[in-house]
């Protein structure tokens, strides 16, 4: 199951351990417990740190296998086998049950240890699911850090069962203490934060305390990180306030056009992008949603609200506060996101094996989820709202060559059924003839592109009528000393490269604002630098 060259990987990670480590396995005959025990032999013989034990007696899911260590009190386990995205999420939990130390910051580890109650995580996911490994791993760091925190990584494809009963539609879903917690991406922080009522108020209190920067950064996506480096790398102060670190690049699956990086993911790149960033002296504000600008003063300093209550103020300000997957806005899409409508066919798709779908959307992205979903599911159905398909060729022509695949034109989504448990089908009206027809199916993945996180500049800065923050070509927007930069603007092609390269843009015209503008508190990293 593992290969040579990943056996001796695996190995030399395996020597960082500093304590032993138990895995007892819960099997019977079939298949899969054959698979998972070959997988727990293998580890075993590459570290004399490692035992297995192999239990047949009907405990505990299986298969199944449990991580722990001689007199340390930790509840981990893998219920299923931990491949694809998951195997590194099972390198970490070795490492961690065996002493090695994480790599998540002293504030975090400490809010873990601090957390009082009894805590049994249970966490759905796939093994294509892009999302799933951030909260795997963090809820097994959780329960390596602090002993009253259970948690079960369940494998939802191989317990299906499981997933019937709990109606569950969407991968990662989390379940804490039998009810649902939370689904989608989730840092540690956001756990903690989310366990811990008290952090949002202490978090404000600790961020109202914060001198005014130089430059301020909104959105902490490609655009945001690289006006962030190319802001620090100029001397000046500067911050950076993030909803989430890396934004949209989190939920792509596979980037191949980047130029100079011939194939990458996108978590892998949202964590390099973090990386790069820590490499200079920029305040780093995680979890931070804007809620609100206040254009400058007489002080000269531009406002920035955030959803806790805080207010950062800065000389500069440079938004980049990305996109988001655009709804549909029918009756029915709210009530059955997550159970049914979905709008990551990556991370969901696996749910929907042998099932009838549809993906809405006829552009590159559209027609790949139709392409990938249809090795999975029965039938796929694809609707596009203008005559014709809008992908590329080569995908149009792969598209139409598979047997399972019913490709609708001038088909405009009006509504989503359900039973009020899960979808169960969608309406659509043939705009050509006008009439309204009923596809049965099982889910529905949404694809029809991205929505800029605007709303909370609209009455305040200049926006297109698509909601784009309006720039020129240095970056700048209608108020001085404001830039923008990113998804979130008027640029003409939303890619990853275009975006950084405006976020660096952004950067250079905001410090040569700074350098060009009279205030009367002039700063004296401003003054060094220029």
């Amino acid at each position: 199951m593992l290969d040579a060259n990943l056996q001796s990987q695996l190995k030399t990670y395996l020597e960082r351990v500093t304590r032993p480590i138990q895995i007892t396995a819960h099997a019977d005959d079939g298949a899969k417990a054959q698979e998972m025990l070959e997988l727990l032999t293998t580890i075993e013989s590459l570290s004399d740190q490692i035992s297995l034990t192999v239990l047949r007696d009907g405990t505990g899911r299986v298969p199944s296998f449990d991580l722990g260590s001689p007199g340390q009190d930790i509840h981990l386990t893998f219920a299923g086998l931990p491949m694809g995205h998951e195997f590194t999420s099972l390198v970490l939990a070795l490492l961690q049950v065996g002493g090695h130390p994480s790599k998540a910051t002293a504030e975090v580890i400490e809010a873990v240890q601090n957390l009082e109650g009894e805590f049994k995580f249970e966490t759905y996911f796939s093994l294509s699911c892009q999302n799933c490994p951030d909260v795997v791993q963090a809820l097994n760091l959780a329960a390596v850090l602090n002993p009253r925190i259970q948690h079960v990584a369940i494998d939802g494809a191989l317990f299906q069962d499981e997933v019937e009963q709990r109606q569950i539609m969407s991968v990662p879903t989390v379940y804490l203490n039998g009810e649902v917690f939370d689904q989608g991406r989730m840092t540690l922080e956001q756990i903690v934060a989310k366990l811990d009522t008290g952090a949002a108020k202490r978090d404000a209190a600790k961020l109202a305390t914060k001198d005014a920067y130089d430059v301020l950064v909104v959105g902490g996506g490609p655009a945001g990180a690289a006006a962030a480096i190319y802001a620090a790398r100029k001397g000046i102060r500067t911050g950076i306030a993030a909803e989430r670190f890396g934004g949209q690049v989190l939920d792509t699956m596979a980037i191949e056009n980047f130029v100079s990086v011939k194939e990458t993911e996108g978590p892998k790149m949202a964590m390099a992008l973090e990386q790069h960033v820590r490499e200079y002296d920029v305040d780093i504000m995680n979890l931070q949603r804007a809620t609100g600008l206040v254009p400058a003063g007489d002080d000269g300093l531009v406002q920035v609200q955030l959803e806790n209550g805080a207010v950062l103020k800065s000389r500069t300000v440079i938004l980049s506060t990305g996109a988001r997957w655009r709804q549909m806005n029918v009756p029915g899409e709210d009530q059955y996101r997550n159970k049914g409508v979905a709008y990551c066919p990556h991370c969901d798709g696996p749910l929907f094996k042998g099932k009838r779908v549809a993906v809405v959307g006829g552009g590159n992205s559209g027609v790949e989820a139709a392409i990938d979903l249809a090795g999975l599911v029965s039938h796929v159905t694809l609707l596009e709202f203008d005559d014709k398909l809008r992908a590329d060729d080569v995908l149009q022509r792969k598209l139409r060559s598979l047997g399972n695949v019913t490709v609708l034109t001038s088909a405009q989504t009006t509504e989503v059924l359900g039973d009020g448990q899960k979808v169960t089908g969608l309406v659509y009206k043939d705009r050509v003839g006008g009439d309204s027809h009923r596809v049965e199916l099982e889910g529905i993945f949404v694809q029809i592109g991205l929505l800029p996180n605007t709303e909370f500049l609209t009455d305040v800065i200049s926006l297109s009528p698509r909601g784009e923050i309006v720039i020129d070509d240095r970056g700048q927007t209608n108020l001085p000393g404001v830039f923008a930069a990113g998804d979130c603007t008027t640029v003409p092609y939303k890619q990853i490269i275009i975006a950084m390269g405006a976020g660096s843009t952004a950067a250079l015209s905001a410090f040569d604002h700074l350098i060009r503008t009279s205030v009367t508190k002039s700063s004296g990293a401003v003054a060094e630098a220029a």
